[in-house]
């Protein structure tokens, strides 16, 4: 036994029961605490420290017995691994210092310096890094590690923020206003943040319960749903984080290629129709170059990364000012794109080389034409020479403009032209009208295109003759059919991004406090920034502008860069380092997301990605995360992948709110979260929502991600590492099974719903290995029953002595019953003797309404020439008391030479001797027998005995009639015997006359009652079957 002492220590939160999280009460008061406990107790590791820094297997699992004090200037500290102090610690107690319940001595700065201090060294990684980045430093000494000093501006307003603003804002959130218009761009909006805002809540409640350390959501969804959600949807958001590497990948490239560098493109098409697909191989060869450029980057160093994070965000701020900045400009003073227009078609301004929007242009000579008349004088004496009179004439010229070649066979006047060309004019209209222009009102409503459709301005008159217009054409086309669901799917990944400060909780001084309040902050300040933008993008900027993806009508100027002030360039520079600081970030953030997983050991095919460099650093997970992205790039659509990234955050979202609001449900004593702003009502709201915007947005898309997610949940149940967390599904099934039990008491089970429940009763020899396995073989052989199944023995002895015989036998059973395959309980009872042992086990074994109603066992072996008359005994007494417990036996004689689970049956017959009428139970067991795969090809053959004045063949046809009803396959034979040849044991028990009669009565009802009085396990057919006669009669094989 445990010995008990008296100890005063320093005490971690988890350590006192029923408080696994840190709660004012308990901060606020002195630094020692006076426990009891035992001596197994002291010495125990904290279960909250097996995940730190990307989920490594953390130390602190030694509690120091007595703390060292160390005097200095007068003061006395103590040194522990539970203070926050300024001592060196190991990275694996990097959590343990998190834990702490109190703090000594706080730094303490002028609040200018400290900001200026935490500007210098803000970082947007991921728990984890900064240890990693000291640990690159090869021959520096390692820095004393000091406590977490981030607040909830700079450790979660700020990462949050530079998270979700991301490249869709620069680049498609104008083209999502031009199509569906500024109406439903606000509903598009409003739901997406709505979702995040509902996630956020939940997120926040989830992580006030507790200390997250590395993996964010996923060790929020593992540890409150268990590790097959967790290790599922974990997965999911690895994969999301790895596709969103890639899609920022593809904005920054597409930004290069479009907007900064066009003459950089390797390939080129010299026909319009090969236009796409040369530029989507630019970005395949482009976006792998890059991938490859950041995937060393990551891998040399993150400490590289780290340094460049103040200067992403700085770009990211700078870009969305100069948006705002520009639009209150063109209030007064619009910037000049000039769009040329066909009719109501836009033109692409690439095309226009002499910036000339007109058929053509009349040109005036500088030097006026001079024209020479020749006229002769004649007189009488010969003719005179002719002389010249000039005179001034005036001439202009109709010179055609570049785009008349584009859409005539010449540049001659004459030439043959478009039929639409000639019928419409050429106009130019402001791309950007301004703010004060009133153009919002046209841009209020959606104008959806399909692919290849012509970008036109329903405002302008056009010909009525119009046909359609050929790619060869220079106009402004649609590159893919839009809809309101598609739009949904491509602006998601602009609100992602939530986790950020959760996922940096060990970095905070006050994690409880600060993410709930930065990321919450950091949603509304993004929501306001995305509603207000896309009033803006209605407001001022023309609807063709907006539907214009790439900018060709404003000459290839990027669409949200003519807006800005005070040069396009701001934003296409400023977009252009952001989206690459977000990709750096991803690539930064899922190798050590996957690490989190892979250590947590739930995933046995993902081990190997648990390891990395000496410091720490996940390369396995990194090449795996880089091929993955790869994929992505490969894609090369912007378009593309944002659907697949929003399946798989949308997911993660989804099972967020279900953690939530099923902990609120299941009311579980643990749950008790600093955050109070919470209902499961939200929780489910913010689930329903994301669920609907996943099929939304591409339903084909959702069912592959829910597909994927399954095939993980299910590889975890059958092959994972067993996990107990305390989570939420189990729980949840407690709750559930209590409800269900409670259920069953109601009422005795109808007819319908008999099924055996098995009480096994095995025996164990003095080495304590089961006699009898087979008895087991059998019992799963009739499990297509779906019943309860309790494999019961019984040791003999005192049960303080034998308690760990006890334990061993139970552990024997369990192995033999994971070998067969038998889902279900075992019980070992201790007891003086045998018969009182399986007395007991029979009155008390189940639950409520789930109690066995069969017991199984093994007929005694060579009791006829055994010595000892225990062992028929004992069989005897079970008989009698399964008669008194009214519970059917089943006996099988020659368990041995019954075939295993690994033998089936090629051919045979299971015989049943039907003697009385028992519910049908002979007729279920080989029916549930041949359910399993070892006795499916066996047929089965009932015999019933008559007398020699009975009607045999009627017999014969009555009992057939009766199986037919019983649905139930089998051959009929009627064996006729004299009464000589029958035993008066047998004549009394089985064939009265009164029981032959009443058998042959039920077999002539109605269909009705027959079908009721068929079905077996009524409990007076019980009842009926419960003598003796029932523990003789058996199946024979």
């Amino acid at each position: 036994m445990a010995s008990v002492r008296f100890t005063v220590t320093p005490t971690k939160a988890e350590d006192l029961p029923g408080l696994s999280d840190t709660s004012p009460d308990i901060s606020s008061r002195s630094g020692a605490r006076v426990r009891f406990g035992s001596r197994e107790s002291v010495n125990r590791s904290d279960p909250l420290s097996e995940v730190s820094g990307g989920g490594t297997a953390g130390g602190g699992g030694d509690t120091p017995e007595h703390s060292s004090v160390d005097q200095g200037d007068g003061n006395s500290k103590i040194s522990s691994v539970y203070i926050n102090n300024t001592h060196g610690v190991d990275d694996d107690d990097f959590y343990d210092r998190n834990l702490a319940l109190f703090e000594e001595e706080m730094d303490t700065r002028p609040k200018v310096s400290s900001l200026l201090n935490r500007l210098a060294n803000y970082t947007n990684l991921t728990q984890g890094a900064k240890e990693h980045e000291e640990a690159e430093s090869i021959g520096e000494k390692k820095k004393a590690s000091k406590s977490p000093q981030m607040g909830t501006f700079m450790g979660v307003y700020l990462p949050c923020l530079q998270n979700i603003f991301g490249v869709i804002l620069f680049l498609r959130l104008t083209w999502v206003v031009g199509n569906a218009g500024v109406l439903q761009g606000l509903c598009i909006v409003f739901i997406c943040c709505c979702c995040t805002m509902l996630t956020a809540i939940s997120m926040s409640a989830i992580a006030t319960n507790g200390v997250v350390p590395a993996g964010g959501a996923y060790f929020m969804i593992s540890r409150s749903l268990g590790p097959e959600f967790g290790g599922a949807v974990g997965l999911c958001f690895y994969l999301g984080t790895t596709f969103a590497g890639a899609m920022y990948i593809l904005g920054a490239i597409e930004i290069l290629l479009m907007y900064i560098a066009p003459k950089a493109a390797i390939f080129e098409s010299k026909h319009p129709e090969g236009e796409g697909a040369a530029m989507l191989n630019n970005m395949r060869v482009y976006g792998s170059i890059c991938l490859l450029l950041m995937s060393l980057l990551v891998f040399v160093g993150v400490k590289y990364v780290n340094k460049l994070a103040s200067i992403f965000l700085a770009c990211v701020i700078v870009s969305i000012v100069s948006i705002y900045v520009g639009a209150l400009v063109s209030a007064f003073k619009p910037p000049q794109f000039p769009v040329c227009m066909l009719g109501n078609r836009t033109i692409s301004g690439h095309e226009i080389d002499d910036n000339k929007c007109a058929k053509f242009i009349q040109l005036q000579l500088k030097e006026p034409e001079r024209v020479e008349t020749n006229f002769t004088i004649t007189n009488e004496n010969g003719t005179v020479g002719p002389t010249f009179d000039p005179s001034p004439v005036p001439a202009l010229v109709n010179e055609t403009t570049s785009i008349w070649k584009l859409f005539c066979e010449g540049p001659e006047l004459n030439a043959s032209c478009d039929k639409y060309f000639n019928s419409n004019k050429f106009s130019e209209i402001a791309g950007i009208p301004g703010l004060a222009s009133g153009v919002i009102s046209e841009n209020l409503w959606s104008a959806y295109l399909s692919k290849g459709d012509v970008v036109e301005k329903g405002s302008l008159e056009s010909s009525l003759d119009a046909h359609p217009a050929s790619t060869h054409q220079p106009y402004v086309f649609a590159d893919i059919t839009t809809s309101f669901t598609l739009l949904v799917g491509i602006f998601f990944p602009s609100v992602t991004g939530i986790m950020a400060g959760s996922n940096r909780s060990g970095d905070l001084k006050d994690a409880q406090r600060s993410i709930p309040i930065g990321t919450i902050l950091a949603i509304l300040t993004t929501s306001i920034v995305y509603l207000t933008s896309v009033v803006l993008f209605g407001a001022c900027i023309e609807g063709v502008v907006l539907r214009d993806k790439f900018g060709d009508s404003v000459k290839g100027n990027l669409v949200v860069g003519t807006l800005a002030w005070p040069s396009p360039w701001v934003i296409v520079i400023g977009s252009f380092f952001s989206t690459c600081g977000a990709g750096l970030q991803s690539l930064t953030g899922a190798p050590r997301l996957l690490q989190a997983i892979a250590k947590d050991n739930i995933i046995p095919f993902l081990r190997v990605f648990g390891h990395g460099k000496a410091n720490g650093e996940p390369t396995w997970a990194l090449l795996l995360t880089a091929l993955i992205a790869e994929l992505g790039i490969l894609i090369a659509s912007l378009d593309l992948v944002a659907p697949i990234l929003t399946m798989f955050f949308l997911m993660c979202y989804l099972f967020v709110n279900l953690a939530c609001g099923l902990q609120t449900l299941l009311r579980t004593p643990n749950w008790r979260p600093r955050f109070s702003y919470y209902h499961w009502t939200l929780s489910f709201l913010g689930m329903t929502i994301c669920l609907a915007l996943m099929f939304i947005s591409s339903w084909y898309y959702a069912i592959v991600a829910m597909v994927i997610a399954g095939m993980i949940y299910k590889y975890i149940e059958y092959h994972g590492a067993e996990k107990e967390w305390g989570d939420g599904i189990r729980g949840l099934s407690l709750s559930a099974a209590r409800y269900a039990l409670l259920r069953l008491e109601e009422g005795p089970p109808h007819t319908k719903n008999w099924r055996p429940q098995v009480l096994v009763l095995l025996k164990l020899d003095e080495d304590a290995h089961v006699k009898s396995p087979r008895l087991l073989t059998f019992a799963s052989q009739l499990k297509a029953g779906k019943g309860l199944t309790i494999v019961g023995t019984v040791v003999s002895g005192n049960f303080l002595q034998s308690y760990g015989e006890a334990l061993a036998a139970e552990q024997t059973l369990k192995h033999l019953m994971d070998k067969e395959r038998v889902k279900g309980f075992c019980q070992c009872i201790v007891a003086q003797k045998p018969r009182e042992g399986i007395s007991h086990m029979i009155q008390s074994s189940g639950l409520g309404g789930m109690k066995p109603n069969t017991v199984v066992m093994g007929w005694p072996h060579a009791w006829r020439q055994s010595e000892d008359p225990q062992s028929w005994k004992t069989f005897i007494n079970t008989v009698r008391v399964t008669t008194a417990a009214h519970l059917a036996l089943l006996v099988p004689k020659n368990i041995s030479l019954f075939p295993s689970n690994s033998e089936p049956c090629t051919e045979g017959y299971i015989d049943v001797w039907w003697i009385v009428h028992d519910g049908g139970m002979l007729m279920l067991l080989p029916f549930l027998l041949r359910q399993h795969k070892v006795w499916r090809k066996c047929g089965m053959r009932i015999f019933t005995v008559a007398q020699m004045e009975d009607n045999s063949i009627q017999m014969k046809k009555d009992l057939a009639t009766f199986l037919y009803h019983l649905r139930i396959e089998a051959e009929v034979e009627v064996v006729e015997m004299h009464d000589s040849d029958i035993s008066a044991y047998t004549y009394e028990r089985t064939l009265m006359m009164e029981q032959r009669s009443q058998m042959l009565r039920q077999m002539r009802l109605s269909k009705s009652d027959r079908e009721r009085e068929g079905n077996p396990g009524s409990s007076s057919s019980r009842q009926e079957a419960g003598g003796a006669t029932r523990s003789q009669v058996r199946p024979s094989w």
